[in-house]
């Protein structure tokens, strides 16, 4: 196939021979029609293409000139350049021409993963040979020159960015720098130069670098570094482990998975249609997963979350987190959400002095550890959405959220499943009391068994409280007439906190 090459100096190869295309302005004819292979370029715009303002005494004879001399070089060909009613067609595939076939390689790169656009984007960089349409002049070739010069260096960019996310920053420290060098005010460019250096175990020269691109754009510019790079140096003072590179960070991550989940409630009965909702929702991954249980105390939010979560233990290989957020305290006694992600971090392998002082540079480096990460978080007894936003993490991590309250804001800003929890079913609820009590006696006394089932409103919580309280020798009636008489209230506990939820019941 005849190829054409526009990535440095216009030139022609046929059937695997180099073909000098001729004078310049032939040269010029050659590019302004391969630039557009496939299509008509009109008359008007190839001479103002090859010539410019400096259009000759007859443009349209001297470009008939040209091109009769191109068609002789391409008589052996398997392409031709045809005349049209509207002007002139190098008829030939877009894919023959360089600049398409890098075009084509960047756009498929888009779509690939790192270490397949890491080739695909070396290959499209590999066919330049130098600057775009050089010994070209006249306005249309130095305009071409500078859009293809763009596309070339974002090309570079991208291929930096894909290497620096496999953890190859060390291989790309000498071509950053004199890129950084060539472009000292791109702040792209930059960034992954400080990228590169952190992965390479140099954070002070990468630290030194921003304080260079910022003095330089505060200087020539009058603006400081945008967000991006103002991040990633916040990143590094935060001693973010996953700028030592993509590999580090797995390798830290899947060498402290957190087991956090407190013990699976025994028994559990019943909820089969909250199951099924939490089973439902569960099963996207393209996105955070978040279901938020909402019920008052007493309901058994946190133990349908455990018992869910031990159930699909297979589902998250990479770890479960959990943190009660004592939302339903006295006020002023919720757990900082500060303080919850510190605790998020240290379980997942960051020392406790590089965990961040700063709540978003804890954000930033809890999302980065966890993202894509095949984990669950349950947060227990949440007290309001903007305690729980900090802790949710990047797509792909299932979020289990229990609250008193119904979150809003967690249902419209972050999609959340909402499901509601009320009173056991009359049938789960004396099952449960016959797991404690014994099926005999919950046989035995059925009208006992309905009054405690009423005065417990079906709350598993308190149906296993009335459950111990009971005295073996005496009867169940008896335990439902001191409730009647001095309240649900009555029943006594170790001081375990979450028998404060009994006083929404009485």
């Amino acid at each position: 196939m005849t190829k054409f090459g526009l990535l440095g100096e216009p030139a022609m190869c046929i059937r695997g021979r180099e073909v000098d295309p001729g004078p310049a302005k032939q040269r010029c004819v050659l590019a302004a029609l391969a630039l557009d292979a496939g299509r008509v370029v009109p008359v008007a715009r190839l001479i103002d293409r090859v010539w410019g303002a400096e259009v000759p005494p007859r443009p349209r004879a001297t470009l008939s000139s040209y091109v009769s001399r191109l068609r002789r070089l391409l008589a052996n060909a398997d392409t031709a350049i045809l005349r049209r009613s509207a002007g002139y067609l190098l008829e030939t595939h877009p894919k023959a021409v360089d600049v398409h076939l890098f075009r084509d390689h960047c756009a498929r790169a888009r779509a690939m993963t790192d270490e397949a656009a890491v080739v695909a984007l070396a290959e499209a960089l590999r066919l330049w040979r130098g600057e775009a349409l050089t010994g070209l002049g006249g306005e249309w070739a130095g305009e071409e020159r500078e859009r293809l010069g763009r596309e070339r260096l974002a090309a570079e960019c991208d291929l930096a960015d894909r290497r620096l996310r496999l953890g190859q920053g060390g291989g790309l420290i000498a071509e950053l720098t004199a890129r950084a060098a060539a472009l000292p005010l791109d702040e792209r460019v930059a960034g992954q130069l400080m990228h590169a250096l952190c992965q390479a175990g140099r954070m002070s020269d990468a630290l030194a670098h921003y304080c260079r691109v910022r003095a330089r754009l505060i200087a020539d510019v009058g603006t400081e570094p945008q967000q991006p790079l103002r991040s990633l140096h916040e990143r590094i003072l935060a001693t973010d482990p996953v700028l030592l590179g993509g590999s580090s960070a797995v390798t830290l991550l899947r060498a402290s998975v957190p087991r956090q989940l407190p013990a699976a409630p025994a028994p559990f009965l019943g909820r089969r249609a909250e199951l099924a909702m939490l089973d439902e929702t569960a099963a996207g991954r393209d996105h955070v997963v978040v279901s938020s249980l909402a019920g008052a105390g007493g309901t058994g939010k946190t133990w349908l979350a455990l018992h869910w979560a031990h159930r699909n233990l297979a589902r998250f290989p990479d770890g479960q987190l959990f943190v009660d957020l004592n939302g339903s305290g006295p006020a002023g006694s919720a757990m900082p959400s500060g303080a919850a992600l510190s605790g998020f971090l240290e379980a997942l392998g960051v020392p406790a002095h590089r965990v961040p002082a700063r709540l978003h540079a804890q954000e930033a480096m809890f999302r980065s550890l966890v993202a894509g990460r095949r984990m669950l978080i349950v947060l227990d007894n949440a007290e309001n959405t903007a305690q729980v936003t900090p802790l949710l993490p990047g797509k792909g991590v299932t979020v289990l959220v229990t609250s008193r309250r119904r979150l809003t804001g967690l249902l419209v800003r972050h999609g959340a499943r909402h499901v509601s929890l009320g009173r056991l079913a009359d049938e789960d609820a004396r099952a449960l009391l016959a797991c404690r009590l014994g099926h005999t006696r919950v046989a035995a006394e059925p009208a006992a068994v309905s009054g405690l089932l009423e005065r417990c409103q079906g709350h598993p919580l308190a149906l296993s409280l009335a459950a111990a309280q009971y005295r073996p020798g005496t009867s169940l009636a008896e335990l439902v007439r001191e409730l009647s008489s001095r309240g649900i209230e009555a029943l006594e506990d170790d001081g375990d906190p979450a028998t404060d939820s009994l006083a929404v019941l009485s």
